[in-house]
């Protein structure tokens, strides 16, 4: 059954996004979550973890999946840290959101993105994964809840359908739309995906976004919609598809891959473009290739305040001719007492 975060539900979490849309932070659970199981040993440690999930690619661009928790130093506000629990990360499990835009300058493009996804999480679905579809456009529809059934995400993906507003043609996002009209609500979505659905879940998740980056009447900003994605840990992965029609003279030039690249590069993920060199069918297979080639590690920080700031990640290779990606911090747990 298709569960729609429609206009109804969206006046049930109006409070909530009334608050992340005036700057105040919701309530949230600890951002460390219990570590992974390796080669079916439980691996047992404090609640007060960071986990990370990350890649490292050489200078050609290629995955390296033979480092050593040696070959690598940790840093959190440029002071070191040191790793408890480090391993190549190929089995653990992983849960995936696909959120996909269905606003008007898509209409072209949703059947390719429905056979592509669909082969995508048909290859990249493991007995223990979870996926879920989130739909965007003037608002947003959840198509189908977390589940491991092809079946079920194959119907959802038959949902997909245009979802316009703001008027029958494109809307330039340089330009103010009247209040209440609403187009692209792509910010809303990553903030709803992250907020309702990834915080319950644990371990590796991972957001894929088809879309072609511009949002058009979105309550949420887009450093909100980052700060939900840290949150829940999630790594957002942008797919820039564009239809032609729609972008370059009618938005003015506008591409909306600066958004996308920093919504990507600030949870650790990667953007990517789909043109003439790399089909959509491409981008999901490296994308595939990345979830299975990440390492996992954690460390617990030697600030020990509960004091709900961010702090900053950044994760060094001995060998300078390796580039690590991983997400940029993440937020401290805050003492309620």
């Amino acid at each position: 059954m298709m569960r729609r975060i429609s206009r109804r539900w969206l006046l049930a979490q109006s409070a909530a996004l009334a608050a992340a849309a005036q700057g105040q932070k919701p309530s949230a659970p600890p951002q460390t979550q219990p570590p992974p199981e390796e080669a079916g040993q439980t691996i047992r440690v404090d609640v007060d973890l960071v986990n990370l999930y990350f890649s490292v690619r050489d200078k050609k661009g290629g995955y390296v999946s033979t480092l050593t928790k040696d070959d690598l130093e940790v840093f959190e506000d440029g002071k070191r840290q040191e790793l408890k629990v480090f391993s190549r990360e190929t089995d653990q499990s992983i849960t995936v959101g696909l959120l996909i835009d269905v606003s008007r300058s898509q209409e072209s493009l949703l059947e390719d993105e429905r056979r592509a996804s669909f082969r995508f999480l048909s290859q990249v679905l493991r007995k223990k994964d979870l996926a879920f579809i989130i739909s965007f456009g003037a608002d947003t529809e959840l198509l189908q809840d977390l589940t491991n059934s092809l079946p079920l995400l194959q119907q959802g993906l038959g949902q997909l359908r245009l979802n316009a507003g703001a008027g029958s043609g494109p809307t330039p996002p340089t330009v103010p739309i009247p209040t209440g009209m609403r187009g692209t609500v792509l910010y809303e979505a990553v903030w709803l995906a992250s907020q309702d659905v990834l915080r319950k879940e644990v371990g590796r998740k991972a957001l894929v976004i088809i879309t072609d980056g511009v949002d058009v009447g979105s309550r949420i900003k887009i450093d909100k919609a980052i700060e939900e994605a840290q949150r829940s840990d999630a790594i957002i992965y942008s797919i820039l598809f564009e239809d032609p029609r729609y972008t370059s003279w009618q938005y003015g030039g506008f591409s909306g891959e600066g958004p996308m690249r920093r919504m990507a590069e600030e949870t650790g993920g990667r953007v990517f473009r789909v043109d003439r060199r790399n089909s959509l069918d491409d981008i999901y297979k490296v994308i595939q290739e990345e979830l299975r080639t990440q390492y996992a590690a954690a460390y617990t920080p030697t600030n020990p305040a509960k004091d709900g700031t961010f702090r900053r990640i950044e994760i060094r290779a001995r060998n300078r001719d390796f580039k690590v990606q991983v997400r940029k911090g993440y937020y401290a747990p805050k003492d309620s007492a």
